[in-house]
């Protein structure tokens, strides 16, 4: 069953048809291309004539076992990963399975956010070991102000890749500051449209009593006020790209408009009796959840179906890691060159105070900090003090005494997480608890991210 994102090709073999049900609408909805066989006889055969990035096996099944199926794969296809799940949960079936050639062991009972995060890992493994067959590669990170290297980003960028190639519809999320119009600009310019207009329209900017003349345009009378004609920001955008950002801010009346621009390629001026044919690529993006707009009658469901022909997750700068240093180095060299400074160097704890903020307005707000700092002082190395409080405090946090028991212990199921790659089974066994107990605790500290 192929997807709208065209992601990785996943594999399930699993004797249980509930269990082969839920993990196909699963991987499905979040875009990969997802075959299912109950069993390992089956999967052979399919593996013989379809090209499969990821295997997903259960463990116990008849004739071939799942630790046979895993050695099969890894004798014959060097370039499909490998992932066990099971509801025989043992540290010795964890180790053969390991050792067989398994990159990931999931044990049953598990959640659909726990087994996403398994295969994402497993998913950047598999594309870190293909571009390091490939060699050196062109960088595109710093393509149209887009900068990183973590793979939360990588992803990111091979979205774009894939955008830029057709004129299907995209719905860009992410939370404010995250970069949606960076990765809508770097969409168009890499298309075919990058010689047209590209328009960004804020939503939630313009008045509703504005917003339809103002994306439709008007004709001469149509209402007080308007003595000429006026095209509007589709009109405008012919041939190129309209960016509508914060599109969850729109009215039910203004979304019926809208999908009848997306459905039929026209547009009615207001006071106008005519409509008008546009060619028009429309990205769409927003911070909300439009499930849950949805679900509360404010947004409507078949638009929603109409721009999520491809989506793109902006992942928030806590979730990127080292990139945040990167961005820390390319706005430092921007702003001290803008103000014919010597760009500063951020001492190792305070990049690490930096790194450990949770940037709750992303990459927006860590860019107005380094321009202050960049401002106010001369120093060549910037220390903690010269910090923002906020950034100073995320320091005091994660050392020395300062901190409650509930923060130690953040901190160390964080690391523990950290060591071993998210596995919440290895994790919990590390520290001593059930699954049960490590998911209220993940959920009591945020450490889910």
């Amino acid at each position: 069953m192929s997807s709208p994102e065209n992601k990785e090709t996943i594999l399930v073999v699993d004797d249980t048809a509930s269990t082969l049900e839920v993990l196909q609408r699963t991987l499905t909805a979040e875009g990969y291309t997802t075959y299912t066989v109950p069993n390992a006889v089956d999967a052979l055969r399919l593996l013989e004539g379809t090209a499969v990035d990821l295997v997903i096996t259960d463990l116990k099944m008849p004739r071939i076992s799942g630790i046979d199926l895993i050695r099969h794969v890894r004798e014959n296809y060097k370039d499909t990963a490998v992932m066990m799940i099971t509801g025989y949960a043992t540290v010795e079936s964890a180790v053969e399975a390991l050792k067989s050639g398994a990159e990931e062991y999931v044990a049953k009972p598990f959640t659909e956010s726990e087994l996403l995060a398994a295969v994402r890992r497993v998913v950047d493994k598999l594309c870190q070991r293909r571009a390091a067959a490939l060699g050196p590669a062109p960088v595109p990170e710093f393509a149209y102000g887009l900068i990183g290297e973590s793979p939360a980003m990588q992803r990111v960028f091979a979205a774009i890749r894939k955008a830029s190639a057709t004129s299907a519809t995209v719905l860009i999320t992410g939370e404010s500051g995250s970069g949606k119009e960076l990765v809508a600009r770097a969409i168009h310019y890499s298309s075919t449209r990058a010689a047209a207009p590209f328009v960004p329209v804020n939503c939630g900017g313009i008045p509703e009593s504005l917003l339809e003349s103002e994306l439709f345009g008007y004709v001469k009378g149509a209402f007080t006020g308007a003595h000429e004609s006026r095209a509007g920001f589709f009109q405008t955008a012919d041939g190129g790209t309209i960016f509508l950002d914060e599109i969850g801010e729109t009215s039910i009346a203004m979304q019926v408009k809208l999908l009848r621009v997306l459905q039929d390629k026209e547009v009615r001026m207001v006071g106008d009796a005519r409509v008008r044919t546009v060619d028009v690529r429309i990205i769409a993006a927003t911070n909300k959840d439009l499930h849950s707009l949805i679900q509360s009658r404010v947004f409507r469901e078949e638009l929603y179906y109409r721009i999520n022909v491809v989506a793109i997750e902006v992942p928030p700068l806590r979730a990127r890691g080292s990139d945040i240093a990167l961005l820390v180095r390319h706005f430092a060299e921007k702003f001290a060159s803008e103000l014919g400074k010597t760009v500063p160097r951020f001492s190792e704890k305070a990049m690490e105070a930096l790194q450990n903020y949770a940037w709750p307005g992303n990459a927006r707000e860590l860019e107005n900090v380094i321009q202050r700092i960049v401002v106010m002082y001369d120093d060549q190395v910037i220390e903690v003090p010269d910090l923002p409080s906020f950034a100073r405090f995320s320091a005091l946090r994660t050392t020395g005494v300062n901190r409650t028991l509930a923060e130690v212990e953040a901190d160390h199921i964080r690391n523990v997480l950290a060591n071993v790659g998210g596995n919440k089974t290895q994790a919990a066994q590390i520290l001593g608890i059930d699954r049960k107990t490590l998911r209220k605790k993940i959920t009591e500290y945020g450490l889910d991210l």
